[in-house]
């Protein structure tokens, strides 16, 4: 019958088709949400391999979609997410000191824009809105210098006064004129407040917003300077902490990325550097311009005051740019520096982690050399070929093993929880081998007085043998069929664990002879001299195996309990059945194993005799 030919095409649809509908539908989704996870994954790659705040610095679309400060504090901000990253106690110098400069710079940049808005305060036109509110200030101002003095007033009269020359005081006003002087100062103080931040907003004064910047910052500084900082280790001692080589690649790919980002900061500052020294400059430039013209335009007194004070306060913002500009230049020295000192230790464990490459390549060529010399010594063994492989099997399975668990150490160490993995691994060994320690266990009971020896005749799980071998895990039959059927050897030698002597059973036929029980049977013609043709043949076989009965019940005796000794019989018994035929006799006797078939055969003999001899027509079963 021709066949349809199979290809991997044909089992790959058998696969499938195996599966089922909702098993398909069930992976199908998996592996979408797989490929999505790869895709998210691929596209946000570089998430943390940048700062978050220089990558908005540079983008006009994150300038313009949120809020910017008014005064720059990338510096520290900058600082502050790269302290966390110093790993050694010569990181953690650099990032001090960097945090300092920093905080020095952001100090320096408060100051810079308090006195450059005093400056644009003076020199501000206000017009429209801004003047009717500027007027409207400043006529509260005076409405809270008049609420004020009447509050004085009012306070002073509610104070008592001796009268002259009688000793009693004078009447005291009331105090409700008091109360209701102090709740309008309130209103009017409130509605300063208002009108201030309106006349702010419209002229584009940035005062509050700056205090408020300034009083936030002072609030972190306040709990960074309560936290604790931790010294670490030098670079040497910190690398050869991470004594594994797992360990020595992952500092390597942190120290790859600490430097990415040292680098990223040091670029940042460079640049700072090179604004703050443009704008410096042309700070300077405009300063020189307009001393020239103001001494000349100076006309009386008041505008030449105003023109003094707007100098010291521009010359003040340009000693601040020149303080600035140096500070800036020392961290982005300090940031070269920690930049250097991360190279330094990553070349620290480049050296490492070739030492763990270089231990891992021994290994290997260890367990290659032993493999070679295990192959050499076991081809001039006296061993036969079955013997040499198994034991070269075992000892190369051996070296492997060990060499494996060798370079695990060596990659990711001794485990920390070694008494929970040992536990574990135990528990583990135990179930998987369970058969093997009960074998090993079963060898003790086999070499026990009720146990088997080489040599005996023996019953094990249903097969019957003569043991050939004891040993720690097996025992070896060489097998004879079944002991109550031919008990002639099949030449296949059976192997068997010992754990059937502890959960199994087994028979043991040898005893000193090695006794079995075995039987004959005889048809007979029913008739009336059956009877005496059944009598003759029990006494033919009594005669015959008498020395045998003596032999074995004196063996069994030995071996069973005093209180037992009179239920063990060896004499031979006679069965009667009926059959088609007349009257099936069984005749039941002990004979020795080795003896069994050359009694049999003369035990039938005798039988034909009998009834050869009493005239009867016998047929032996």
């Amino acid at each position: 019958m021709a066949t349809s030919p199979t290809g991997p095409g044909s089992h790959g649809q058998g696969f499938i088709r195996s599966l089922g509908a909702a098993r398909l539908i069930a992976l199908a989704v998996l592996l979408a949400l797989l490929a999505l996870c790869l895709l998210f994954a691929w596209s946000t790659r570089d998430a943390m391999a940048n700062l978050s705040f220089l990558r908005g610095r540079s983008g006009a679309a994150s300038r313009a979609g949120a809020r910017k400060a008014v005064v720059d504090q990338s510096p520290w901000q900058t600082a502050q997410a790269l302290a966390p990253l110093a790993v050694t106690a010569e990181e953690t110098a650099f990032a001090h000191e960097a945090q300092r400069l920093a905080d020095h710079e952001v100090d320096q940049a408060f100051a810079s824009a308090f006195r450059q808005e005093r400056l644009e305060a003076q020199h501000r036109v206000l017009t429209g809105e801004a003047l009717a509110l500027s007027q409207k200030v400043a006529q509260l101002q005076q409405l809270i210098k008049q609420d004020q003095a009447f509050i004085n007033s009012l306070t002073r009269a509610a104070q008592p006064t001796p009268a002259s020359g009688k000793g009693a005081a004078q009447p005291v006003p009331s105090s409700d004129n008091l109360d209701v002087a102090k709740a309008q100062l309130g209103l009017d103080t409130d509605e300063l407040t208002d009108a201030q931040h309106d006349l702010a907003r419209a002229s584009g004064d940035d005062s509050d917003e700056i205090q408020s910047e300034l009083a936030a910052r002072e609030a972190a500084m306040k709990k960074f300077d309560t936290e604790d900082a931790n010294g670490g280790q030098v670079a040497v001692v910190s690398a050869r902490q991470h004594g594994t080589l797992a360990a020595r690649l992952r500092s390597w790919f942190n120290q790859t990325d600490r430097n990415r980002l040292l680098q990223q900061a040091l670029a940042q500052t460079q640049k700072d550097l090179a604004t703050l020294t443009s704008e410096h400059n042309a700070l300077e430039a405009q300063v020189s311009s307009g001393a020239a013209g103001s001494d000349a335009n100076a006309q009386d007194s008041t505008s030449k005051l105003a023109g003094i004070r707007s100098k010291s306060i521009e010359r003040q913002i340009l000693s601040i740019y020149d303080d600035r500009i140096q500070t800036t230049r020392q961290l982005a020295a300090v940031y070269d520096k920690w930049s250097k000192q991360v190279l330094l230790q990553h070349r620290i464990v480049l050296h490492l982690i070739l030492q763990s490459l270089a231990v891992i390549l021994c290994i290997v060529i260890c367990m290659v050399l032993a493999d070679g010399l295990i192959r050499r010594l076991l081809s001039h063994s006296g061993l036969d070929r079955r013997q040499t492989y198994t034991l070269r099997t075992i000892l190369e399975v051996g070296i492997q093993v060990v060499g494996v668990v060798s370079i695990l150490l060596v990659v990711f160490g001794i485990p920390t929880q070694i008494t929970t993995i040992l536990g574990l691994v135990t528990a583990g060994l135990t179930i998987a081998l369970q058969d093997v320690i009960l074998s090993f266990l079963g060898w003790f009971v086999l070499a026990g007085r009720n146990g088997i020896h080489v040599g005996d005749w023996v019953e094990i799980n249903g097969v019957g043998g003569e043991v050939t071998h004891v040993g720690l895990m097996r025992t070896t039959l060489l097998e004879t069929g079944g002991l109550a059927d031919t008990g002639y050897p099949t030449g296949r030698l059976i192997s068997f664990l010992n754990s059937y002597a502890i959960h199994g059973q087994y028979f043991n036929f040898s005893t000193a002879g090695q006794w079995m029980w075995d039987e004959i049977a005889v048809t007979l013609p029913a008739g009336e001299g059956s009877q005496a043709v059944v009598e003759r043949i029990h006494k033919a076989v009594l005669d015959r195996t008498e020395e045998n009965v003596r032999l074995a019940e004196q063996e069994w005796k030995r071996g069973a309990h005093a209180g037992s000794a009179a239920l063990f019989s060896a004499a031979p018994s006679v069965n009667l059945r009926p059959s088609p035929a007349g009257i099936e006799v069984r005749v039941r006797y002990v004979t020795r194993a080795s003896q069994r078939f050359e009694l049999r055969n003369r035990l039938y003999q005798a039988a034909i005799d009998v009834l050869h001899g009493g005239g009867a027509a016998a047929q032996p079963a």
